[in-house]
């Protein structure tokens, strides 16, 4: 009790694809990919700037 089941998260991922359709739905996944690329991108030169200040 009070957890999601798998049917719960089947049935919110098909009535959020019907109101937002697959295809805005695969540009929403592909943003945030790149979004994600990105910020790893970014912590890891941080990382390699604050390697070389030492």
């Amino acid at each position: 009790m009070g957890g999601i089941s798998v049917w719960q998260l089947a049935i919110i991922a098909l009535i959020i694809a019907i109101l937002f359709g697959t295809r805005k739905l695969s540009t929403i996944g592909s943003d945030v990919g790149s979004s994600i690329k990105d910020f790893k991108k970014a912590l890891s030169e941080s990382r390699t700037s604050d390697h070389n200040l030492d």
